[in-house]
């Protein structure tokens, strides 16, 4: 393949490539594209080795990243093909961290219709996986200066890559940012995921306490994570949240999470409500255990719950949910 080609006709034929393979050939018919001028051919090119597994391909895509750090503002608008390569590099578990360093520390400011902008958030964060996944010795040195980035998808992604590397001081360090303000949600939202799922037993009581946060947000942030948890201690502190008077709005994101839970005493407190809190309340709950609509076991009892409240209001919610879906 030329690399002339125009950029158009390479994106369809990787797009009919991507249909044929895995190939014995595979690796060899993507190499070409891997060196277009392009950065959206080469991003879609590195997806594809990630997809497919292209080892034999590691090489190339470290080229590949090398040429696109050459005016990258001008040659890889948007990081596209640099943190394409990245993904495909931790993927295929390239074995140098040269890569992943050069990425976790790259800043790309490019114009925009007001500032310049920060396009390399998502690079950083790539690398920072990267890093963890290699179990390179500077991966928890990296993702410290990453976790007080400017960038809130970059800071979600140190969140991310320090849960996934599951080591002990993760957890201080997790539970630091969590103390400190952070303008994203989102951010603190993955701290109390990744505490729970890396350190259960002491993180129960720290993310449900912030359930009692003044900014609702964060509160619905805390609640949501317990109940993804699906840990007994988090269902406990859902349904004591409940009993303490909750703020309404926050009282439809335990509601949420207690469904999440997926356990036989979230289920079961969910079921008590029916009867007995607010309308308003018992319709949010309907509503949250549809995910379940395919369960005869919660459609049935919900069915005679609903029957026997007489309410017109659980009677539609449970018709929408449950049977017109």
């Amino acid at each position: 393949m030329p690399r002339a080609r125009k950029t158009e006709d390479c994106l369809e034929e990787l797009h009919q490539l991507r249909a044929t393979l895995p190939s014995p050939e595979a690796a060899e018919q993507l190499r070409p594209y891997l060196g277009h001028k392009s950065n959206l051919v080469v991003a879609k090119a590195a997806k594809l080795a990630r997809e497919f597994e292209l080892y034999d391909l590691r090489a190339a895509l470290v080229e590949a990243f090398s040429r696109f750090l050459e005016e990258p503002a001008k040659t890889d608008r948007g990081c596209a093909a640099k943190t394409e390569i990245v993904r495909a590099l931790e993927s295929l578990g390239a074995p140098d961290g040269e890569v992943f360093l050069t990425g976790i520390r790259h800043v790309q400011m490019e114009g925009s219709f007001g500032p310049p902008v920060d396009t390399a958030a998502g690079l950083r964060a790539a690398s920072a996986m990267g890093l963890v996944h290699m179990n390179h010795p500077d991966a928890i040195f990296e993702i410290v200066t990453l976790l007080v980035d400017r960038e809130a998808d970059a800071r979600v992604g140190a969140v991310r890559a320090l849960a996934w590397s599951g080591r002990p001081e993760s957890v201080p360090l997790l539970r630091l940012k969590a103390l400190q303000p952070d303008p994203s949600v989102d951010v603190l939202g993955e701290c109390f995921t990744a505490l729970l799922a890396i350190a259960p037993g002491t993180s129960v009581a720290f993310v449900a306490a912030y359930l009692d946060w003044q900014d609702a947000a964060v509160a619905e942030a805390a609640a949501l994570a317990l109940g993804e948890s699906h840990l007994p201690g988090a269902v406990e502190a859902l349904i004591h949240k409940w009993g303490v008077h909750a703020p309404e709005q926050l009282r439809s994101a335990l509601v949420t999470s207690l469904a999440l839970s997926r356990t036989d005493n979230a289920f079961e407190f969910l079921f008590s409500r029916i009867e007995t809190a607010s309308e308003t309340s018992a319709v949010d709950i309907i509503s949250a255990l549809a995910m379940y609509r395919h369960d005869d076991r919660i459609r049935t009892r919900l069915a005679t719950l609903v029957e026997s409240c007489q309410s017109k209001a659980l009677k539609n919610a449970f018709e929408t949910s449950f049977t017109r879906l």
